[in-house]
């Protein structure tokens, strides 16, 4: 696998949000030179003081950056971001590269691969996979597609990458993963409801289930923060509602049967719809509510037999 050059390649980073600013933050940090631009400018600013330049426009980066990546919040905003008037597409160099890391439909991907051909441009999806302390440690995996000649992935963003195949393959990839990310968040959520309902003390009930072979790794923080009562945003549930979404809308095109995800989804939106910016762990507080658990003490006091 080749490796940029840090001295001769500059890369632009479109997106630049909770985990753009942190991926691109780690590329600076690793000497890597790297033209910055968010439709906020004020996020784009704060990467100045780690040697990013700020472009005034996305035509400006476009035209002079050697690899132009992209971490978008959905499909909407990629489509501008490369299509407008104004886009990538119009002000891209050719032979120059492109390297999405947006979670999008695999429809969207294929469909800005051709974009790419036409403009002379290499492509690849590339989605990531973690969370913002993933990005801040640079642990985060990488599921990528179309053009394998281009499959280049930086140490400090990654800790594990992989090549899927073609256009849209890493796109789907990464919807398949955040398949099990949020039912498996669900199937907890209505676990510990039911552990607590029984007489489980909370605590020593997520405790305990943290060591437990069930548990997959993306979920094992998520006891210990729901433990305290900390579900600030990490994963926002949002962006697991947006996910649910792309998944339910790729498996009705390609006639696959999901109601597993279905359900799972509708808890998500419950959650969602309280209106509050918290990680998509906070399905376990909706099914404590629902189920309408006990306090610790009082599930305490019913194991050992004084109620």
């Amino acid at each position: 696998m080749n490796s940029l050059v840090k001295e001769n390649t500059r890369l632009g980073f479109i997106g630049i949000g909770n985990m753009g600013s942190r991926i691109a933050k780690r590329l600076l940090e690793h000497g890597y030179q790297v033209i910055v631009y968010n439709r906020s400018r004020e996020a784009a600013q704060a990467l100045v003081k780690y040697g990013a330049t700020v472009a005034e426009s996305i035509a400006e980066l476009a035209s002079e950056a050697d690899v132009i990546l992209s971490s978008l919040t959905n499909d909407d905003a990629v489509k501008s971001v490369y299509t407008d008037p104004e886009g990538v597409f119009a002000h891209v160099r050719r032979s120059s590269a492109i390297i999405e890391m947006s979670t999008v439909l695999p429809a969207t991907s294929r469909k800005l691969y051709d974009l790419s051909r036409e403009a002379g441009v290499k492509f690849l999806d590339s989605p990531v996979s973690g969370s913002t302390p993933s990005a801040e440690e640079g642990t985060l995996t990488l599921f990528c597609g179309g053009d394998e000649e281009l499959f280049q992935v930086f140490s400090s963003i990654a800790g594990q990458y992989f090549y899927l195949g073609g256009s849209g393959s890493g796109t789907a990839m990464k919807l398949v993963a955040n398949t099990l990310l949020g039912v498996g968040m669900q199937a907890i959520a209505e676990s510990v409801a039911l552990g607590q309902k029984e007489g489980l003390d909370r605590h020593r009930l997520l405790e305990v289930l943290s060591h437990t072979a069930v548990i997959a790794p993306a979920h094992l923080g998520k006891l210990s923060r729901a433990d305290v009562g900390d579900y600030s945003a990490q994963f926002a549930i949002r962006l697991m509602n947006k996910d649910f979404g792309l998944v339910l809308e790729t498996a009705a095109a390609a006639r696959v049967p999901m109601p597993a995800t279905a359900a799972a989804f509708q808890m998500n939106v419950a959650e969602f719809n309280e209106g509050k910016e918290e990680d998509f762990s906070a399905v376990i507080a909706l099914m404590e509510r629902l189920a309408q658990v006990e306090t610790s003490e009082a599930a305490n006091r019913r194991v050992a037999g004084t109620v």
